[in-house]
């Protein structure tokens, strides 16, 4: 083991398993000259700490484990394996066969992708090399076309050399050079296709004859468990560079030790954990985070006869003297407990202690801070599980305790990636789960989880995996748009990737889109229409001019006036989807007639099919077959299911009209299109993801309407005895906890189960606008408090009346049932800027005691318009 100071980002440590000088300098490196001189053409920086410690042990041949927060970069690798492959002499006995020498196995495609560009970047400065990058889908016939012959390097996964060793038995003949790129995802995600390959290259070199260079690399950003076996089966004495601490102290074999107590007991729980240190006379450091806490424990052990001393910043003691005393005393039998703060870790410099306490709970970064201090009690050699505990040299304690939350997801996760053990009554797990899905509640909801029905990296993943009412909801596509779930025609306008696309729901008959651009077009015709915006606002719709077309668009970003292109705005053409950056300028006033119409935007998403190999993006030779395939064409589809503005299909299906026939044709289908390429797969538990995860509105809509009851009760006793009007806005944002029925009776969740493919019609989720109420003995007025709405219907029958229209996005809708009969035809609603004003004209003349059959928490009396008869004794609100 040693430790350096550091020249980078990682700090001041490093672990090795042999002695190795660093090569911290370009010009000394042990690389071609060619390639340094190529190194600092393309403007390379370093060497790294981490590359001056392992090009060194790569660039002689040998076989070398690096773990490092840097481990998935491709440059602590390649300089010193191209280097190698300048040695032309040393590759002379190898059979005249096809094959390379080197072979870079990556997790998946995109990082082939960026190994290969890298090669290919610094193949400049070396002679003959001629690396390949196979990608191979499913499809038999691919890996018999591949032609090898003078390809020194491949860059490809496990899944596909798998394929490729199942027609080419003796591709691995010539196979010098191994490298594992990003270890602990290939052990975790494809660990017996891995095992499988190192059997297949120990066979290999077997059967090699001569002394033929053979080298094994494993580099990335973790242990991982199955390194162990990797070293001892197939490596040969291999250099270990190590320049995490954390995951140091896993292949070191400290014991981490997890004591739940209640925050008020830490005292006596430190005292049980210091009785058994004391017998076996360990070096016992105790971490807290404040000057007051390192007192109180110092004089807590005192007065329990321990012996121990402190150091903080307040302490009298320099550090000096504080660790010559300590070790003093230790050497001297008497085994003392030093209590510091944090702050004093680094001017005491220990690294030979055998015991440390975190008395507060530490952070992920304090944490690593304070293992340091133990590091030179690491274990060197790889050791059995069966006997790991007698080997262990080093132990961490860890005090859990009611107050550790604000932590603990950080150092939950090492602890299981450790493979400590967590007492089952903590429930940890759920808890931290449910504590990071709190922290991403703002984040948009996880795309891989829409696109394939799971997010195989959630601790990872910045977005969020719970339903959010308020923003999955915010904008729901309208019942209109989807008149018959069964068969919908999609347009589809911007392709993400092969199987997620934004475009629009056509209507079959007089689609509204179609009608609105063409009136846009003719209006924007005219230059005296064409006004340009003084002031951008985020939020608001525009109008662009692109040629001959115009469209709809929303300011999403206005950059800061001090920046150089402050005159550039993000913008997202609501009727399309894609965004994109334009001048301010070429912002036109849009009309308020044509923003009536809601954004026709929609995110679609084709059910049933993933990558193969277990990878999480789609290749991009898919995605581009795809999009050239569909973009702009018309597609028939079954909507399986909607959330917010996403709609899942499957299937969806390119079609041809016949107009003469009045038939359509089908093409083809995206989903096959998709799996006639190789390179993806079925994916049977795409919808029921879906379906889970939409199980959650029922029960956050359940949840919001009690909580939404409980506040109104009372508050519309308050709102009749002391009428003070409201905003609006804040009418508006109250009202939307409540869910009620459309009009009419058009779908806004369908969902499809596969055993009965049955769509089920479900309530919109939509808002309840405030209403205020007069009479004369004529009329009764309805004020519904709505902004600017847009696309509204007023149906009005006997008994009742029946509103709804959008409003900024949202959908609002009154379903009133009348106290007494009112005359239909008669009837009115007129719309006005702030207020929709309905009249309804009474069939008996006469005061009218309430408004509604029943109680609406929405509804109330308009106080202040409100004259009051001597007939008028009693009524109620609403």
């Amino acid at each position: 083991f040693q430790s350096f100071k550091s020249v980078g980002k990682e700090k001041n440590f490093v672990f090795l398993s042999k002695k190795i000088e660093p090569s911290s300098v370009l010009e000394t490196a042990p690389l071609f000259d060619g390639l340094k001189k190529e190194l600092v053409w393309n403007k390379f920086s370093g060497p790294t700490f981490t590359q001056s410690y392992c090009w060194p042990p790569i660039a002689w041949g040998c076989d070398v484990v690096a773990i490092s927060h840097q481990g998935n970069d491709p440059l602590l690798y390649i300089p010193p394996v191209l280097t190698l492959l300048q040695m032309e002499s040393d590759y002379q006995a190898l059979p005249n066969m096809s094959g390379p020498l080197a072979l870079m196995l990556c997790p998946g495609w995109k990082k082939a992708q960026l190994v290969f560009d890298l090669l290919k970047t610094y193949r400049k400065g070396c002679r003959h090399l001629h690396p390949m990058l196979i990608i191979l889908g499913q499809n038999k016939e691919a890996a018999s076309q591949v032609e090898i012959q003078g390809r020194e390097v491949v860059v490809t996964t496990p899944y596909n050399l798998l394929r490729l060793l199942e027609h080419n038995t003796g591709f691995l003949c010539r196979l010098c050079h191994l490298v594992l790129d990003e270890i602990e995802v290939l052990f975790s995600e494809t660990t017996e296709q891995v095992f499988t390959i190192l059997d297949c290259y120990k066979k290999a070199t077997a059967q090699a004859q001569g002394g033929l260079p053979h080298q094994i690399i494993a580099v990335g950003t973790q242990w991982n468990k199955h390194i162990t076996p990797l070293i001892k089966e197939f490596m040969d004495d291999p250099y270990i560079v190590m320049t995490v601490i954390e995951e140091a102290a896993i292949f070191g074999n400290v014991q981490q030790v997890v004591q739940p107590c209640m925050n008020s007991n830490r005292i006596a729980e430190l005292l049980k954990i210091l009785d058994f240190t004391q017998r076996t006379l360990q070096k016992v450091l105790v971490f807290t985070d404040s000057v007051s806490e390192a007192e109180m424990i110092h004089k807590a052990l005192k007065s329990n006869s321990v012996v121990s001393l402190r150091k903080h910043k307040d302490s009298k003691c320099n550090a000096k003297c504080v660790l010559e005393r300590w070790r003093r005393m230790h050497s001297s039998g008497t085994p003392a407990v030093l209590v510091l703060t944090d702050d004093c870790l680094q001017s005491l410099g220990i690294r030979d202690a055998t015991c440390v306490i975190h008395f507060s709970f530490p952070s992920p970064g304090v944490f690593g801070q304070r293992l340091q201090s133990i590091s030179d009690n690491f274990c060197t050699g790889i050791k059995d599980s069966a006997v790991d505990q007698e080997h262990t040299n080093a132990k961490s304690v860890i005090l859990l305790t009611e107050n550790s939350s604000c932590h603990a997801p950080g150092i939950l996760h090492y602890l299981k990636h450790a493979e400590a053990e967590i007492p089952e009554e903590l429930d940890l797990t759920a808890r931290v789960l449910e504590s990071e899905e709190n922290e991403k509640s703002s984040r948009p909801l996880c795309a891989y989880l829409k696109t394939f029905g799971i997010c195989r990296n959630r601790t990872e993943c910045p977005d969020r995996h719970q339903i959010n009412l308020s923003l999955d909801m915010a904008q729901n596509i309208t019942g209109e748009m989807i008149e018959t779930p069964e068969r919908v025609t999609i347009l589809p306008l911007l392709i993400l990737h092969a199987t997620n696309y934004f475009g629009r729901i056509v209507k079959k008959q007089k689609d509204q889109y179609t009608v609105l651009a063409e009136e846009m077009n003719d209006y924007f015709k005219i230059s005296g229409h064409r006004i340009s915006v003084n002031t951008v606002e985020k939020s608001v719709f525009y109008g662009l001019r692109e040629g001959v077309s115009c469209h709809r668009v929303q300011v999403v970003e206005t950059p800061a006036k001090d920046e150089e292109n402050f005159n550039k705005v993000t913008i997202k053409y609501i009727d399309e989807g894609r965004t994109s950056q334009v001048n301010s300028d070429q912002l036109l006033h849009l009309p308020a007639k044509f923003q009536s119409l809601p954004p026709q935007a929609v995110e679609i998403v084709v059910c049933r099919v993933k990558p193969i190999d277990n990878e999480v993006e789609w290749n991009p030779k898919v995605t581009d077959h795809i999009n050239h395939k569909i973009k702009g064409k018309l597609h028939h589809a079954k909507v399986v299911h909607t959330l917010g503005r996403t709609v899942w299909v499957d299937p969806m299906v390119g079609v041809t009209s016949l107009p003469t026939v009045k038939m359509w044709i089908n093409e083809y289908n995206i989903r096959s299109e998709i799996l006639s390429t190789g390179l993806g797969t079925d994916n049977p538990e795409h919808v029921r993801g879906i379906q889970k995860l939409c199980r959650q509105i029922a029960v956050l809509d359940h949840a919001q309407s009690l909580e939404h009851f409980t506040k109104e009760d009372t508050a519309g006793l308050q709102e009749a005895s002391s009428p003070q009007d409201t905003s609006i806005q804040e009418n508006l944002a109250e009202s939307c906890n409540s869910s009620v029925t459309l009009p009419s009776s058009k779908p806004s969740i369908i969902s499809t189960t596969k055993e009965a493919e049955d769509s089920t019609v479900h309530q919109q989720k939509s808002c309840h606008p405030q209403i205020k109420w007069l009479q004369d003995k004529m009329t009764v007025t309805l004020k519904v408090q709505i902004l600017r709405a847009a696309d509204s219907k007023c149906e009005f029958s006997r008994e009742k009346v029946a509103f709804s229209a959008y409003s900024e996005g949202k959908l609002y809708v009154a379903d009133l049932e009348l106290y007494q009969s009112v005359i239909a035809e008669k009837s009115s609603c007129v719309i006005k800027d702030t207020e929709a004003v309905i009249l309804l004209v009474k069939e008996k003349k006469g005061v009218w005691c309430k408004l509604l059959k029943n109680k609406n928490v929405h509804v109330s009396l308009d106080f202040e318009h409100w004259e009051e008869s001597e007939d008028e004794r009693r009524f109620t609100v609403g």
